[in-house]
């Protein structure tokens, strides 16, 4: 599917809310440059805008900086390459299986990120090394951990998820590069540890940020998406 189009008799807000949807995209390269505080702060409370639940907000994030994101990165490098990972219990269960369609999309994008970064078909060792580039945040400066309250189950999850749709494009609007990292739920007692969170808080996700290096390979695809037929049903 070609980039999404800016209908240009479209209100300029609208316009502007397009292109920041099509421009945002999965960052898995970033350069060291620190992001301002003042950035990060602007960036969390336009998100903070978001929907949710009975107004319950029930996201919580921690932010790291400087040597707090070093410490981090290097202690969750160093957890998941050794020990088997894959087997932990993330919080909330990953997906059962990808079938039809979405195994499809699934594989796609798996396969764009591969060729981009040069890993040949088949690599099972080079595709799990780019996989663990999740457990080096891709380098970037700050990560933020998502967490919910475990009480609101998996309506608290979904509120997160619409919190963390706009951080990004709140980030996107600021120049900031994101990418959303499931693999750092799938290591939610670690992480858990690693930062004291309280147990009635539930990991939800992980988001490394900062901006991009536009130089590095992973950064040189994107993915499609879906026409509206395919997804959305009329009735009238």
């Amino acid at each position: 599917m070609p980039a999404l189009r800016i209908d240009e008799n479209l209100p300029p807000d609208t316009q502007a809310l397009a292109r920041l949807v099509r421009d945002r995209h999965s960052c898995r390269g970033f350069l060291p440059t620190p992001v301002p505080r003042a950035m990060i702060d602007a960036m969390l409370a336009i998100a903070q805008g978001s929907a949710s639940w009975c107004n319950s907000q029930p996201w919580q994030a921690i932010v790291t900086e400087g040597e707090a994101t070093e410490r981090f990165r290097k202690a969750l490098h160093a957890h998941a390459t050794s020990t088997d990972w894959e087997h932990e219990t993330p919080d909330f269960a990953f997906p059962a299986r990808y079938v039809g369609i979405y195994k499809e999309r699934q594989r796609e994008t798996g396969w764009a990120l591969y060729q981009s970064v040069g890993v040949a078909f088949g690599d099972r060792a080079a595709s799990a090394r780019q996989m663990r580039e999740n457990f080096r945040l891709f380098d970037a400066p700050h990560v933020m951990i998502v967490t919910t309250e475990a009480d609101l189950g998996v309506y608290g999850a979904i509120d997160c998820g619409a919190y963390v749709a706009h951080v990004m494009l709140a980030a996107q609007s600021l120049g900031i590069a994101t990418i959303a990292q499931a693999a750092l739920a799938g290591v939610s007692g670690f992480v858990r540890d690693h930062f004291a969170i309280p147990p009635e808080r539930r990991i939800v996700c992980g988001m490394s940020f900062g901006y991009a290096d536009t130089a590095h390979p992973a950064n040189g695809f994107r993915t499609t998406r879906a026409p509206l037929h395919e997804v959305v049903r009329y009735e009238g």
